[in-house]
């Protein structure tokens, strides 16, 4: 009987599943591609997106999980293959919209649902470490649509010393870099994350690193301007109607995360709950509106980009291609315009592109690199020691 991986090296082409969940919690992303070639050969074709949002009881559930509070081991298990069970259905909902029976899928990238990430080394129980936790039981979706399906890329990056994190770069060598001009790739999701492409750069010339806050902080303001009806500024309407505070934003801009050097990466660990109370209280103590508080943290979003590239960025971009549900934030966008004079910003749509399927793409195609055992991380945006395999592999 033929290996199920030696049938992959065989075909001349692929149809691939990734799936990406992130820090918003606010449901599955699952995109269809067709690859062929592996490397730098690596040829691939979007068929199809779907966005599957999560219930609002698994979303509280995530959040809560995700956010340091109390809970058992139980309650780990149980996620895991409940957000396996998620993903499955997130599948079938995009296999029913490209028209093809599960059974034609030839291989699945899963990403799972970051729970914790802890980049900065700890002493634990007497040791040094590192380390990084997700869930999302990808062997159900191996047995659910019977095809090989990789997941847990981040922690194959920080046993190398990385900090498994940002994963897309590679990804983005292979299919964005320019002979031409420097490019940045800006993802804003619940945290921001960016990636310089030098001129004609090979992939040790790849830099990468967590901007800071995304959406994570906007969304935030919003269930409370809303009291919970909306969960994101549609368009950025609602910061268009407020008034940047200078005090607030510079309070913001004291953040030690955005002076400390790349390699670097953040989550809801740095931006949660606690950090939210901080910029709140704050805003109460100097008189702040809710309104102008969220106009702020758009500005200060913005401001985080456009600071950390031009404290640390290699070389200069030409061009910003801003991918993540924030490039529909209208309001973001014109403040990322102001703060780049320089730079074309632009969005992965005026390239004939979906920025909404953008990782979950990614994770497609690192799950396809994954199979060819091609090192599919880039050390120079995570500090890994050298190039690794990452993903786990479910037969």
């Amino acid at each position: 009987m033929e290996h199920p991986l030696q049938r992959l090296w065989n075909k001349p082409e692929r149809l691939v599943i990734g799936f990406m969940s992130g820090t918003s919690a606010d449901g599955v992303d699952a995109a269809l591609v067709r690859i062929s070639g592996y490397g730098v050969e690596t040829r691939l074709t979007q068929l199809a997106f779907c966005f599957t949002p999560f219930d609002e009881a698994t979303r509280a559930e995530v959040l809560r999980l995700a956010g340091g509070g109390s809970a058992a081991a139980a309650d780990f298990c149980r996620i895991n293959f409940h957000l396996g069970q998620l993903y499955c259905e997130a599948g079938d909902a995009l296999c029913r919209q490209a028209g093809i029976e599960r059974a034609q899928v030839d291989l699945i990238g899963c990403h799972g649902q970051t729970l914790w990430h802890i980049p900065q080394e700890e002493i634990y129980l007497g040791r040094s470490q590192h380390s990084t936790f997700q869930l999302g039981e990808s062997a159900m979706l191996a047995e659910y649509f019977g095809c090989p399906t990789v997941g847990d890329f981040r922690v194959r990056d920080v046993a190398a010393g990385g900090l498994g994190a940002p994963l897309v770069p590679y990804t983005e060598f292979l299919l964005y870099r320019s002979r031409e001009e420097c490019v940045a790739l800006q993802n804003i999701g619940g945290i921001g994350n960016v990636t310089v492409l030098p001129r004609d750069c090979r992939l040790e010339d790849v830099f990468a690193f967590d901007t800071g806050p995304g959406n994570m902080l906007m969304d935030a303001l919003v269930e409370r301007l809303t009291n919970g009806r909306q969960h994101y500024d549609a368009g950025g309407k609602m910061a268009a109607q407020g008034r940047v505070d200078a005090g607030l934003l510079a309070f913001l801009m004291q953040d030690p995360y955005l002076q400390r050097k790349p390699p670097k990466t953040t989550g809801r660990e740095a931006y949660g709950a606690p950090y939210l109370a901080a910029l709140l209280d704050y805003a109460a103590a100097h008189g702040v509106s809710l309104l102008d508080t969220l106009a702020t943290v758009t500005r200060f979003t913005a401001e985080c980009i456009a600071y950390g590239l031009q404290r640390f960025s290699p070389c200069r971009p030409g061009r910003m291609i801003v991918g993540g549900g924030g490039c529909y934030n209208l309001t973001l966008m014109a403040h990322l315009r102001a703060l780049l004079p320089d730079c074309r910003v632009m969005t992965n749509e005026d390239l004939g592109l979906d920025g909404n399927a953008k990782e979950a793409v990614a994770f497609a195609l690192l799950a396809d690199e994954t199979i060819f055992a091609s090192c599919n991380n880039a050390p120079g945006a995570t500090g890994a020691r050298h190039p690794v395999v990452m993903g786990k592999i479910s037969l």
